[in-house]
């Protein structure tokens, strides 16, 4: 969920030429983020296991294809805990600054077993398929009134009107985070996923954002302690309060419900649009039969997903991976998206095809961490594509398709503003 690196201004990728691929690879650039596609083909084409390099200069090993993919998500020998880290990785990577780290990034996504078991056991009931199912109806009513608040015709960014308020709206009602905090929360806030090294100007600002979030925090840890109740903030709290939980790992899980609970939803929302946008004849026939959702939704996560890079896992000793030597301490990273796009697991990869089957995608990982609320998001992208589909006839860009920014951000797909047409909203 946290993106350990800062973005500096786009630089150009190293050319991929016949001599073979740089060493390593940066995966970095404005080009890169607009369509990773074309160099995770070559990735893949030579090979399971690279070097590749992030903007704050660390290098990591990025595991591509689906097969490799599959089984380093699920390789015991690789942990999620940042103590596995090494010196190198931690002088580069580790850079939100303390107290922070230690307080915010002790969450599911950095524990191993059997502490990852126990932590994950407290949030499961709350994102159980049955449940939300039973308050879909309440997200089709959120979604008709950010809808119902769009101008009447004409256009809209729907990032700003509908995608970046819409996850947190469902996800204040899932976990039981009351209308009056909920209100008070500052979506800026959720841009300490990607945090800037000690030297870069936004540091201040990035460290504002960290001390907001924490007192925020604190706050609902507070409410929910004086007005307990049966949701999952306050079952967290309770935790807490009978030594189940550090403070440390209850903040740290507050973090992680605010933040990865909402983000990637908001640009799993913006991703699928531009991939609709940019095919008319699917969006249209996804307008006309809504019954097409669950299965289009399945297709659109496995052709652009907006979890791009799964967070670092180490191993403890020096290892083996797919013939690649694998140092102690050094950072391995999936690439979700390449190995969605493998050809061998799904044929004709590059196209989007709504009666895909079997679809099975690794947008939401596999194995112990595999993704506690992916029913909670599915549902969320269904109400949400099929209510934008349905209210606004005529739904087109109205920007040429290059001037779309992808966000910066090194594990996340995206775009932060998506300015369309459309007729007179129904």
């Amino acid at each position: 969920m946290t993106s350990p690196d800062p973005t500096p201004a786009p630089a150009p990728r190293c050319p991929i030429t016949g001599a073979g691929l740089p060493e390593p690879v940066p995966l970095y650039g404005r080009e890169y983020k607009r369509d990773p596609y074309d160099l995770y083909r070559e990735l893949h084409d030579a090979g399971p296991v690279h070097r590749v390099r992030f903007p704050s200069g660390i290098a990591a090993w990025l595991v591509t294809g689906y097969e490799a993919a599959h089984q380093a998500l699920n390789d015991p020998r690789l942990g999620k805990n940042h103590s596995l880290g090494n010196d190198n990785w931690r002088a580069l990577a580790s850079i939100m600054p303390e107290p922070q780290h230690s307080q915010l990034q002790v969450h599911l996504l950095h524990q191993d077993p059997p502490k990852h078991t126990d932590m994950r056991r407290l949030v499961l009931d709350a994102f159980a398929p049955r449940r939300i199912e039973a308050l879909r109806p309440r997200f089709q009513e959120l979604a008709d009134a950010l809808a119902d608040a769009l101008p009447d015709a004409g256009g809209a960014d729907l990032v700003q009107g509908f995608a970046a308020h819409y996850p947190f709206q469902v996800l204040a009602e899932v976990i039981g985070l009351p209308t009056e905090l909920a209100r008070r929360f500052d979506r800026d806030w959720g841009k300490v996923v990607q945090p800037v090294g000690p030297q870069d100007p936004g540091r201040p600002a990035y460290e504002g954002r960290l001390r907001g979030l924490q007192t925020y925090i604190a706050d609902v840890v507070a409410h929910k302690r004086e007005h307990w109740d049966d949701d999952l903030l306050s079952r967290l709290v309770v935790a807490r309060d009978r030594g189940v939980l550090s403070q440390e790992e209850l903040d740290s899980m507050v973090f992680q419900l605010l933040v990865a609970g909402q983000e990637p939803v908001t640009n799993q929302i913006s991703t699928m649009l531009m991939t609709l946008l940019r095919h008319p004849d699917q969006l249209a026939r996804l307008r006309d039969e809504p019954t097409l959702l669950p299965q289009a939704v399945e297709e659109l996560l496995r052709y652009d997903g907006a979890f791009e890079l799964t967070t670092w896992r180490f191993f403890a000793e020096d290892s083996q991976l797919h013939g690649t030597r694998i140092p102690a301490g050094d950072s391995v990273i999936v690439s979700l998206d390449a190995a969605n796009r493998d050809e061998r697991q799904f044929p004709d990869a590059d196209t989007l095809d709504f009666e895909r089957s079997p679809n099975a995608h690794l947008s939401f990982g596999r194995g112990i961490h595999f993704c506690p609320g992916a029913a909670l998001a599915r549902a969320e992208l269904q109400v949400a594509l099929g209510t934008l589909l349905a209210r606004l006839p005529g739904l087109q860009l109205a920007c040429p398709d290059d001037e779309i920014e992808w966000i910066p951000a090194v594990l996340a797909r995206g775009v932060n503003r998506l300015p369309v047409a459309y007729d007179k909203r129904v």
